[in-house]
């Protein structure tokens, strides 16, 4: 079951809101009902789901309706319609008691102003949450300082907000949050305020410590950029409607329609899709098989060379049919005509850093994992093919 599930989740603003609902069903635009009802549609019939310890973006430009968005999941703003499921457990129909329960301890906030106390040292800005919850002062220093340790602000436990950098301001805002532990993370545009380079590191920041803590967080932007380089899926807003929803890849490659294809088209795709994006299955022979195995399968295969590996899939080299054939005739093992010297990457190393390695080796690149197991191939063919936005065809080594 996913965390949290969004169903036909509407916002309308004005008297009487109710009255547009039919309208948006019949498929009026918000323009259309702001003109003959003087109703302003914030977000209109929103579905998603988000699964635990994703990172879930809305993105879209002013006014489509995003942070509106953010706000109905914890219900800062009242939905007009719709539901709101968390795991399972409708939000909507929570009763005063239980909405506070849920936001003290299931679902948090992080906003764009960091909304310190400048009285206040780091430790009481992390720990007031708590302290609102009447945890005792022992146990809430200690949840507070684990918080401020997951962020990166050991040592400044007793400084005040004045006397840190606009980055370290906002990771006292998220150990605030933090600390109480929630399930779930909200995000509301919250490294906008920030330098262009600060907020990069922030952004790479979030990344390293959800691979520690594992939250769900759903992220709110208006920047692109941002959104490619954190979110696992992104839901891209319009007018208070969800146009499309998508992996990084799925929104850059397949755009559901003209907006989001002028949305995405100055994207630079080297700089988000990542060697498993483009690899391709390669033709391989276990160690074990010798030369004569190796060469009749290049036979059937039509390739002229085979990646060899042991029985885990551990990559051990590459064998060309020149060298099997050399092997066979010399009467030696496998091993012996091995070109040991493979390129290597990780999947997740982005194109753009691959182009040096691509342009000076004649072999594809292997794409291993930590273990040196054998994942896949990139050839230069397949890499120009995704970056024209095309899907990487499968094929054999392509030498």
């Amino acid at each position: 079951m996913p965390i949290l599930e969004v169903k036909q989740l509407t916002k309308v603003f004005g008297s009487d809101p109710k009255r547009a609902l039919p309208l948006l069903e019949q498929g009026w635009s918000k323009e259309k009902i702001l003109q003959e009802s003087r109703l302003t549609v914030g977000v209109n019939q929103a579905s998603f789901s988000i699964e635990q310890g994703e990172i879930f973006v809305i993105m879209g430009l002013s006014g489509s309706g995003k942070s509106t968005l953010v706000r109905l999941l914890n219900r800062l703003i009242e939905p007009t319609s719709g539901q709101v499921l968390f795991e399972g457990t409708d939000v909507l129909k929570m009763n005063p008691e239980a909405l506070r329960q849920f936001r003290r301890k299931n679902i948090g906030m992080v906003f764009q102003k960091f909304g310190l106390f400048p009285h206040r040292t780091v430790l009481q800005n992390a720990e007031y949450g708590l302290e609102v919850q009447g945890i005792p002062k022992k146990e809430r220093t200690e949840k507070a300082m684990e918080a401020l340790s997951l962020v990166g602000l050991n040592g400044w436990e007793h400084s005040r907000p004045d006397q840190l950098s606009g980055g370290m301001q906002q990771r006292v805002g998220l150990a605030r949050v933090l600390a109480n532990d929630p399930d779930i993370l909200l995000m509301d545009e919250a490294f906008s305020a920030l330098d262009p380079l600060i907020r990069k590191d922030m952004q790479q920041e979030l990344v390293e410590l959800q691979s520690k803590m594992q939250k769900t967080i759903v992220f709110i932007t208006h920047d692109l950029d941002e959104a490619l380089r954190i979110g696992d899926r992104i839901a891209l807003m319009k007018d208070g409607t969800v146009v499309q929803i998508g992996t990084p890849e799925e929104i850059l490659i397949q755009p559901a329609n003209k907006y989001v294809e002028r949305f995405v088209e100055d994207v630079d795709l080297s700089k988000v899709l990542t060697a498993a994006h483009v690899m391709r299955k390669p033709e391989t022979v276990s160690i074990e098989r010798g030369p004569r195995v190796a060469l009749q399968l290049m036979r059937e295969s039509g390739v002229s060379s085979l990646y060899v590996t042991d029985k885990s899939k551990k990559l051990i080299g590459i064998v060309t049919a020149d060298d099997a054939a050399q092997a066979i005739k010399d009467g030696s093992a496998l091993e012996a005509v091995l070109q040991l010297d493979v390129p290597k990457v990780l999947p997740d190393m982005l194109l753009n850093d691959m182009f040096d390695l691509i342009s000076s080796t004649r072999l594809p690149v292997a794409v291993v994992d930590e273990d040196e197991r054998l994942k896949g191939i990139v050839i230069k063919g397949s890499v120009l093919s995704a970056l024209a936005g095309n899907a990487v065809p499968e094929a054999g080594n392509g030498i």
